[in-house]
C-alpha cells in the first residue's frame, strides 16, 4: 500500500469539483411567535476545481467562505444547488457514495493545535484515519505509513511518540497536514493553514503545500484573507461578499487588475514590502450588512465608492466582462471600470 497519494493522477484537466448555483440557508428562530428568518450564508456560488490546481475563496468575515469549506467536506449538505464531487452528485448521494466520497476530500483547519487531541500522540492521530478507514492494516503497516508521512512533510521519527504541545506552530501545522494527507485524498480543504503563522513560518508551510500539490495532484480549496498569501499560491481567485461571489478569475488578472470595486478595497488594505509601490488605501465606509436582512440590489451599494442609480434597485448577476467574471454595473463588457457621473463621491 503506498504511503502517499497516488503520482499517476492526472493534472490539470481533470475536474474534481464542479459547483452550480451552491446555496446555504439557515432558519433562525426569532422567538415563538415569529416565524424564522432565513440566513442566507452562501447564495448562488459556481466554480469549478482542477485536479493540480489551486482555488482561493477570500472575503472578509461573513461573507461565507467557511460555509463554502464545509459545504465542500460534506460536513453539510447545500441547502440548493448542484455539488458534483469525483463525479457523484453530493446531494444525491447514497450513504456509501458519501463514505467513498468523505476519503477524497479532507481538511486543514486554522488553529493546528485546536484540530490536534492534546491527549494523544502524533503517531495515534496520524494512524487514526487508517485504523477507522482501513482496520485490515496490521499495526506495524500503519506505523509505517505514519512515519513515512511525518518525513514527507518535514518532521522526524522519534516525533512519532511525542504530544502536540510539544512542538512549535510550524509542526503542529504539518502535523495535520500529515494527517489530512493520510487516506491518499485528491483535494484538500485548507481553512485559513497558515494565519495563525509566524511570517517566516508561514513562507515555510506554503512552499510545503506547494510541493505537495505537484508531486501527487492534488486539487486545492484555499479559504483565506490575507490576499498577500493568496497570491503566492492560487491559480483562481473568488471574491465573494454576503454569501455570494462578485469577482472570479485567473489570479494574475485579479490581482494586476481588480474590476470590483470590493476586490480593489481588499487589494488596497495588502500590506507592500517595497514603500515605492504603495498602494493608496480604499476605506469602507459601514459595516458588514446582516445576511439575515441583506439591503435590495446590489449587496455592496451601501458601502459602494461608485454606486450609481440601478445599484439600490437591481441586483447584478456574476457575468464575463473582458478576461474575468464580474457582479457589478459599473463594469463594461470589456472590463473596463467607469466611475459614473452620478456615483457616489
Amino acid at each position: 500500500m503506498s504511503a502517499m497519494p497516488d503520482t499517476d493522477a492526472p493534472v490539470g484537466d481533470e475536474i474534481v469539483v464542479e459547483a452550480e448555483a451552491l446555496a446555504q440557508h439557515y432558519e433562525i428562530g426569532r422567538g415563538p411567535f415569529s416565524a424564522p428568518a432565513i440566513l442566507k450564508a452562501v447564495d448562488g456560488a459556481n466554480f469549478t476545481l482542477s485536479a493540480g490546481k489551486t482555488l482561493a475563496v477570500v472575503g472578509e468575515s461573513g461573507c461565507g467562505k467557511s460555509t463554502l469549506a464545509r459545504m465542500v467536506t460534506m460536513i453539510e449538505r447545500p441547502t440548493a444547488g448542484r455539488l458534483v464531487i469525483g463525479g457523484i452528485d453530493v446531494g444525491s448521494a447514497s450513504g456509501a457514495d458519501l463514505r467513498s466520497l468523505r476519503r477524497q476530500v479532507q481538511i486543514v483547519f486554522q488553529d493546528p493545535y485546536g484540530s490536534l487531541n492534546p491527549r494523544q500522540k502524533v503517531g495515534t492521530i496520524l494512524e487514526e484515519p487508517l485504523v477507522i478507514n482501513e482496520p485490515s492494516l496490521a499495526s506495524d503497516e500503519r506505523r509505517g505509513l505514519a512515519i513515512a508521512m511525518m518525513e514527507r512533510v518535514g518532521l522526524r521519527p522519534e516525533h512519532y511518540d511525542r504530544y502536540p504541545h510539544m512542538f512549535s506552530g510550524g509542526q503542529r501545522q504539518r502535523i495535520a497536514i500529515a494527517r489530512a494527507l493520510m487516506l491518499r485524498p485528491r483535494i484538500l480543504v485548507l481553512d485559513e493553514p497558515v494565519s495563525a503563522l509566524d511570517l517566516s513560518v508561514q513562507a515555510q508551510v506554503l512552499n510545503l503545500l506547494i510541493d505537495l500539490q505537484e508531486e501527487f495532484g492534488l486539487a486545492y480549496m484555499f479559504i483565506s484573507h490575507g490576499l498577500s498569501v493568496v497570491r503566492h499560491i492560487a491559480d483562481e481567485v473568488m471574491v465573494m461578499y454576503l454569501g455570494r461571489p462578485v469577482e472570479q478569475g485567473v489570479s494574475e488578472e485579479i490581482f494586476a487588475s481588480p474590476r470590483h470595486p470590493y476586490s480593489r478595497a481588499l487589494l488596497s488594505a495588502t500590506p507592500v514590502a517595497d514603500p515605492t509601490h504603495a498602494k493608496t488605501r480604499i476605506r469602507l465606509e459601514g459595516e458588514l450588512p446582516s445576511p439575515i436582512n441583506p439591503p435590495g440590489g446590489c449587496a455592496f451599494h451601501p458601502r459602494c465608492p461608485i454606486a450609481f442609480d440601478p445599484c439600490p434597485r437591481d441586483r447584478p448577476v456574476l457575468e464575463r466582462k473582458g478576461p474575468v467574471e464580474v457582479a457589478c454595473f459599473a463594469v463594461e463588457a470589456d472590463g473596463t471600470v467607469h466611475a459614473r457621473e452620478t456615483a457616489r463621491a
